[in-house]
């Protein structure tokens, strides 16, 4: 096992980091969608169900079925990343809504009595009282994406999900496991340093969300 590493460590390292970089641009890109849509759907309820209601769908797909119809836009790094921003997206957008519309009604209040509009409460209440919630959902996606990535290569983007599938198909335990290792060791360091990360963003307990 030691062996296989020492004569396989260039690929092993090459294939994590690009492992890292699909996932690491489908979280960004589920981020920087899905946080600003919670946002918008605390002002309307109705809609806030029918978002939800859609992207709890989207989540529900099977992985190789998901892969399968992302082949339609062709093979490679692009349509994993669309594959796994869509599968992002549920966690940040669900967390980002429930911590805004759980913010505390008296701090809503207080500021809209010190006279702030609409948007300073926004800005400078219901999301830094909501941050600790909205990063528990980043935490959370990005788990699953790194763990999800490894079926990036069914649809030709490599990353780790390389080693492990060549390994199955070819009997090859070490390579299974030199796959299976630094995907575990990637999950677990962003669960702990995201993890972290929540903790610094919690002066306030704000209610809801996934854990």
């Amino acid at each position: 096992m030691i062996n296989y590493f020492v004569s396989n460590a260039n690929e092993i390292l090459y294939k994590s980091l690009e492992h890292l970089f699909i996932a690491s641009i489908a979280l960004l890109l589920g981020i920087l969608f899905a946080i600003p849509i919670g946002i918008l759907i605390t002002k309307n309820r109705a809609v806030a169900k029918i978002v939800m209601a859609f992207a709890s769908v989207l989540q529900t797909i099977p992985s190789f079925a998901l892969l399968s119809i992302i082949t339609i836009i062709g093979v490679g790094k692009l349509p994993a990343i669309i594959a796994l921003f869509i599968y992002s997206l549920l966690p940040i957008l669900r967390n980002t809504y429930l911590g805004i519309v759980s913010v505390d009604k008296n701090s809503i209040d207080a500021a809209r009595g010190m006279g702030m509009t609409e948007k300073q409460v926004l800005f400078k209440v219901k999301i830094p009282l909501a941050l600790s919630v909205i990063m528990s959902g980043v935490r959370l996606s990005a788990v699953y994406v790194i763990a999800w990535t490894t079926l990036a290569s069914y649809i030709g983007a490599g990353g780790l999900g390389d080693f492990i599938f060549n390994g199955l198909n070819n009997y090859i335990p070490p390579m299974i496991v030199w796959g299976t290792i630094p995907v575990s060791i990637m999950a677990l360091f962003a669960d702990f340093v995201l993890g972290k990360i929540e903790k610094k963003l919690s002066p306030y307990k704000v209610s809801g969300g996934a854990k």
